[in-house]
C-alpha cells in the first residue's frame, strides 16, 4: 500500500469523523482495498466505500437496522444520518464487534438459512445483479491485451444469456451476495454475526451458496468433507442444481475481473490476474485450480 494511498485515506477518514462528530485522534487503518477500514477510539469503525457506491452504502445501512429489528446477529451501524459523503466517497460508521475470532464455513451456513427465511422487508433492495461492474473492469484492464479483452467480454455476453436461461431454483429471497466466511464473526460467547451487506439484494439463494461450492470446485481451499459439513448445515447442495455451472462461472469471472481490477492499480496482482485469465479460457486444465488472494 503507497504511503500516496493511506495519506488520501486517512485525510476522507478524519472528514468523515468531523461530519460525525466523533474524534479520529489515535485511528488505525484495519484494511485499505476495495473498501478502506479504519478504527476510531470509543469503539467505532469507518468503513468508505470506492467512489460511486453511495446507493450501495446507504443499502447496507438499511439492512443492518433491518436485520437488527429482525433479530439477527450482525453488525450495526452508528445511530446517526448516514452514510456521509466526503470527497467523492459514501462511508458508513459502525459498532466495533468485541473480541471475536473469524467463522468457517460451517458458521456461515445457518446464518444464510436464517437470512433466506426472512420475510421479504419493505425495502428498495433491488434485484441481484450478477454482472455488475465486470465489463468496466475488464475494460479498464488494458495491460491484460486486447485478445483477453475481447475474450473476456464475449464470455460474459455468453454467460448473460446462460442466466436468462436458469431452471426453476429455490424461491427468491433476501440473499447476502458477498457469503464467504471472511464475512462471518464469531464472538467469545459463540455466537456468530454477519458483516457486510453491500451486496445484499433480492436474488437467488443458490448465488450465496455458490460462494462456498466455488471456494470446493475452483480454488480447492475447502475440502469435501468442509464443503459436506456446510451443505448439511445449510441444507442444499447447491451443486446438485442444473444452473449451478452458470453461477459457477459467473462468480468465477468476477474474480477474474476483481483481481484485474486490484492489478490495475498493483501491478505485483498481474500474475495472478493473468493466471486467472489463463484458467477461464481453458489453460490451465481443470478445477481446482488454486487461485491466491489479491488485494
Amino acid at each position: 500500500m503507497s504511503q500516496c494511498r493511506t495519506a488520501r485515506s486517512l485525510d476522507i477518514m478524519q472528514g468523515i469523523a468531523r461530519v460525525a462528530g466523533i474524534s479520529s485522534e489515535g485511528a488505525e487503518p484495519i484494511r485499505l482495498a476495495e473498501n478502506d477500514l479504519w478504527r476510531l477510539p470509543g469503539g467505532v469503525v469507518v468503513r468508505i466505500g470506492r467512489p460511486g457506491q453511495g446507493v450501495a452504502a446507504a443499502r447496507e445501512v438499511a439492512v443492518a437496522r433491518w436485520l437488527a429489528k429482525e433479530g439477527m446477529a450482525a453488525v450495526r451501524p452508528l445511530p446517526i444520518d448516514q452514510p456521509i459523503h466526503i470527497g467523492g466517497r459514501a462511508a458508513t460508521l459502525w459498532d466495533e464487534l468485541p473480541r471475536h475470532r473469524a467463522g468457517n464455513e460451517t458458521d456461515l451456513a445457518p446464518l444464510l438459512q436464517q437470512l433466506h427465511n426472512l420475510p421479504l422487508p419493505q425495502l428498495d433492495l433491488g434485484e441481484l445483479d450478477p454482472f455488475v461492474r465486470i465489463a468496466d473492469r475488464v475494460c479498464a484492464a488494458r495491460w491484460v491485451g486486447e485478445q483477453n479483452q475481447t475474450w473476456l467480454l464475449r464470455h460474459l455476453d455468453a454467460l448473460r444469456s446462460s442466466w436468462a436461461a436458469l431452471p426453476d431454483g429455490l424461491p427468491l429471497c433476501v440473499i447476502h451476495g458477498d457469503a464467504w466466511p471472511g464475512n462471518t464473526a464469531i464472538l467469545a460467547n459463540g455466537t456468530a454475526v454477519l458483516l457486510d451487506f453491500e451486496r445484499t439484494s433480492i436474488g437467488l439463494p443458490e448465488w450465496d451458496l455458490t460462494s462456498t461450492a466455488v471456494a470446493a470446485d475452483t480454488f480447492g481451499s475447502v475440502t469435501v468433507a468442509e464443503y459436506r459439513q456446510f451443505c448439511a448445515a445449510y441444507g442444499h447442495d447447491v451443486m446438485d442444481w442444473g444452473g449451478y455451472p452458470t453461477l459457477r462461472a459467473t462468480r468465477e469471472l468476477r474474480l477474474v475481473t476483481f483481481a484485474l481490477q486490484i492489478a490495475t492499480e498493483d501491478p505485483s496482482a498481474r500474475p495472478q490476474a493473468f493466471h486467472r485469465v489463463a484458467c477461464v479460457r481453458g489453460q490451465r486444465g481443470p478445477r481446482p485450480w488454486g487461485w491466491t488472494a489479491v488485494g
